[in-house]
């Protein structure tokens, strides 16, 4: 009861604090860069195109600012920490989410090379990181809020590639952020959604680019695998983009709001029902229990038995 208690206290008046929020062109950035605006914060909206700050724009009032940041550019990053400086004066930031992230690629690790894993890591880690460190004056000015997007993939692994790994960093940058910023009344939380549906998991971009993976594997690994593992794996995919994710991305923006709002924000938000009852449950289970379980759902290599056949007539 103590714990309600506490958890629903409030800040006083939020009206013209000032937030800057990544990746607005859609998904969560953009609905909660809404809802923060409707609700009177002096919302700055990063996007990447032009088209997606355009289109916030259509759907707010001229009072909500934007401004072009892609978070692998450093020119880009400086110029947004100008704007928002600007923009803010002599009170500082309120809050920071770092929302911006991709998926893909993603599949099996050795389908993937290693521009494969800095097109992720550069985006929803080091990008995330480098936008942090740039904007903590302005947060330690303002005595503000960062949140910062990570997944139940950076609690518990099951896809090869950069996803996984870049939201555990994101776990452990945010943990040791955190610690450091409590002494300049900076409050670091994370958001750990479950599957929704966003640009980020939509699901032709994601058959689109394992397809472009597939077809450039080396012939013995393609053997490896098997001809159907393919098509199961692309099954398992389409099955969970389109069973498991919820469409409520709310979900997530009510986390987010929440860390933005709360006289005391949580370290932690498990967003989703998936989140909370299955994923992250399963990432305190040991090793092998996880291990079973996500056996259970991928597909199995079908060429690696005829492979270690062919080997052992060749010796």
């Amino acid at each position: 009861i103590c714990w309600t208690i506490r958890d629903n206290l409030k800040i006083r008046d939020t009206r013209g604090k000032s937030v800057f929020i990544t990746g607005c062109d859609s998904g969560f950035g953009n609905l909660l860069a809404q809802r923060l605006h409707r609700k009177g914060f002096d919302v700055i909206a990063a996007c990447l195109t032009e088209e997606g700050s355009d289109n916030l724009k259509a759907c707010t009032s001229p009072a909500l600012k934007t401004v072009l940041l892609n978070v692998t550019n450093h020119n880009s990053i400086d110029n947004a920490v100008t704007f928002v400086a600007e923009a803010t004066g002599s009170k500082g930031l309120h809050g920071l989410v770092n929302n911006a992230g991709r998926a893909t690629p993603i599949g099996p690790t050795d389908w993937l090379d290693m521009e494969d894993f800095h097109r992720v890591l550069d985006v929803n880690l080091i990008g995330l990181i480098e936008v942090t460190i740039k904007f903590l004056p302005l947060l330690k000015k303002g005595r503000g809020r960062i949140v910062n997007v990570a997944s139940v993939m950076g609690r518990l692994a099951f896809g090869g590639g950069g996803y996984c790994l870049s939201k555990c960093g994101v776990e452990s940058f945010s943990d040791s952020l955190r610690r450091d910023m409590q002494h300049f009344g900076v409050k670091v939380s994370i958001i750990e959604p479950g599957f929704f549906k966003t640009g980020v998991t939509s699901l032709e971009l994601i058959e689109k680019d394992l397809h472009r993976l597939w077809n450039r594997l080396a012939p013995e690994v393609r053997y490896a695998y098997g001809d159907k593992y393919f098509d199961k794996y692309i099954k398992v995919q389409r099955f969970s983009m389109k069973t498991l994710c919820s469409s409520d991305i709310s979900k997530v923006t009510n986390c987010m709001e929440h860390a933005l709002t709360a006289k005391y924000p949580r370290t932690r938000y498990g967003a989703g029902w998936d989140a909370k009852f299955f994923w992250l449950p399963l990432s305190y289970a040991p090793a092998i229990v996880a291990d079973v379980m996500l056996k259970m759902v991928l597909p199995r290599p079908l060429g690696f038995k005829k492979a270690a056949a062919k080997n052992q007539v060749d010796v």
